[in-house]
């Protein structure tokens, strides 16, 4: 009835994480001294890592300053990881759409660019212990999203088959990864894209994750 595999992305796809990531993002710009920005506009910069998340951060409450960006990186790194989870949470639906995938036999994996570590005490501050057969961030791939290497390496992480594997995301990041990968894919129009989710060519557009399951069932091999 479904795929056999269904990876997904994590930030922007299966969690609403922007509150924290942007306290984070405003506990690094405060401490350089600059602006900090409110949640609506890290949304749009969150989906290439935190080095990224920063370097944008910078861009926009000023001068770039790359220089900036790799001694900023501790300081991100160890007030998100104290305050993962204060205001992140599942979008609506996430839990019961797993479930059932779950108790349909099909292997769930995580493919994201946050640290693996990060990843994992996210995963685990919600709750989802044992929901996941691999939770794979960019530090343990080849190549990050949108290279294919992160997407076939998870797959082989849960022991999928990129032939019968469906990837779920919600910006240009996750649908270059599929396709590079050859995977099909679900985007949420939710997420933390930064342009329309519905001009990324994704297989299936999804407005809520009660419309997850049918999306799936459709993409499954026949």
């Amino acid at each position: 009835m479904f795929p056999k595999t269904i990876l997904f992305d994590l930030d922007g796809t299966l969690v609403d994480t922007a509150p924290d990531l942007a306290g984070a993002m405003n506990h690094v710009l405060a401490t350089l001294g600059r602006a900090t920005l409110p949640v609506d506009t890290v949304r749009h910069l969150v989906g290439h890592g935190a080095r990224a998340l920063i370097s944008r951060g910078l861009e926009v409450t000023g001068e770039a300053r790359p220089d900036l960006v790799e001694p900023a990186m501790p300081l991100f790194l160890q007030y998100y990881g104290a305050h993962i989870a204060d205001s992140s949470r599942p979008f609506d639906g996430v839990e019961r759409a797993l479930d059932a995938l779950a108790a349909a036999g099909c292997t769930l994996a995580i493919c994201t660019n946050k640290p693996t570590a990060l990843a994992d005490a996210l995963v685990a501050a919600l709750g989802w212990q044992g929901r996941f057969a691999a939770v794979i961030g960019q530090d343990r791939a080849t190549r990050a999203k949108p290279d294919a290497a992160h997407v076939l390496e998870t797959l082989v992480a849960c022991g999928g088959d990129a032939a019968s594997a469906v990837f779920v995301g919600d910006s240009a990041t996750d649908a270059g990864a599929a396709r590079n990968a050859g995977l099909p894919l679900v985007l949420v129009s939710f997420g933390y894209s930064d342009v329309p989710a519905a001009t990324l060519g994704a297989d299936v557009l999804i407005d809520h994750y009660d419309q997850l399951l049918p999306a799936l069932a459709g993409l499954a091999p026949s």
